[in-house]
């Protein structure tokens, strides 16, 4: 008697080949191709990005984190190691109102989004999905009633999203490159507020591409915090030294308050991308130049 062959799996239902190299230009298109249909079906026109440091806490938490270390009333020296961690903990509660000023920006960009007469979402507050200013942000648009949305990334140490994404707008990448073209395909602006290497990496992604004129549409970039960007980035050198020019600075905006930037955002993103003459599409999917 014949031996009864079994039925070899579809290809499209084969985990290990999905899993494997050769399904490595499949992974990227899903990467692609199923966050477009659900900032579809979301009616997600564009998008407004907030990036920093994921480190940064609420005021709250930060100053109770302080109290718990140092003690009061103790009578007895901290050992040395402890004295360093009170002292992060005291920095940790001055950079607490980065934290406090991305919550509020967020709640007013979005209450004036709600605002505007549209039959798709506009200038949707978006983030990396994570803690930090990320969940800053997505608090502050979700305080305001509108959808918030969050790229995260799947990392060795499980980046987890933050509880104030919109369910329907929690996504999760794999590949970096991709999680980076959502953060730039729907983004009308950019705010920057104080951050580590990943925030470097795409505040100075965005400033290229708008450099270099890559990208047919107009992106706001706002530096959040004078105090701290003119302290780690010596802009003026650079003119200085001919890397970049005068004109580079017209590319971003510093702020120092959330109604500074908020006024700034209202202000170009009404200028460059809102008015009778702009027809909505869903999503605006970013134009490059030829």
């Amino acid at each position: 008697m014949d031996e009864i062959v079994p039925r070899a799996p579809l290809a499209y239902e084969n985990t290990k080949f999905l899993n494997s190299p050769d399904a490595r230009a499949l992974r990227i298109l899903s990467e692609y191709q199923e966050p477009l249909g659900r900032f579809r079906r979301e009616r997600i026109q564009d998008t407004v990005v907030f990036f920093g440091s994921a480190r940064f806490h609420s005021r709250s938490e930060a100053e109770s984190s302080l109290q718990l270390l140092e003690k009061p009333g103790s009578a007895t020296p901290a050992p040395p190691e402890q004295q360093e961690k009170v002292q992060r903990a005291r920095a940790a509660v001055k950079m607490a109102r980065y934290y406090e000023d991305a919550r509020r920006l967020a709640y007013m960009l979005t209450e004036w989004t709600l605002s505007i007469p549209s039959k798709r979402q506009r200038f949707v507050v978006t983030t990396g999905g994570g803690p930090g200013i990320m969940e800053a942000a997505n608090l502050g648009a979700r305080e305001a009633g509108g959808k918030t949305i969050g790229l995260n990334i799947n990392l060795p140490y499980e980046q987890m999203p933050n509880r104030y994404i919109t369910p329907e707008l929690n996504f999760e990448f794999h590949y970096f490159f991709m999680r980076k073209l959502w953060f730039a395909y729907l983004a009308k602006a950019l705010i920057v507020f104080p951050g580590g290497f990943g925030t470097f990496d795409e505040l100075f992604e965005i400033l290229t591409l708008a450099q270099t004129e890559k990208l047919a549409k107009k992106i706001l970039v706002v530096m959040y915090g004078s105090e701290y960007w003119n302290r780690v980035v010596n802009l003026e050198a650079m003119v200085e030294t001919g890397v970049i020019s005068p004109n580079d600075y017209k590319l971003f905006k510093m702020v120092d308050t959330p109604e500074e930037g908020f006024q700034y955002l209202k202000e170009g993103l009404t200028r460059y991308h809102l008015g009778p003459h702009r027809p909505e599409k869903a999503p605006e999917i970013a134009k490059t130049n030829p």
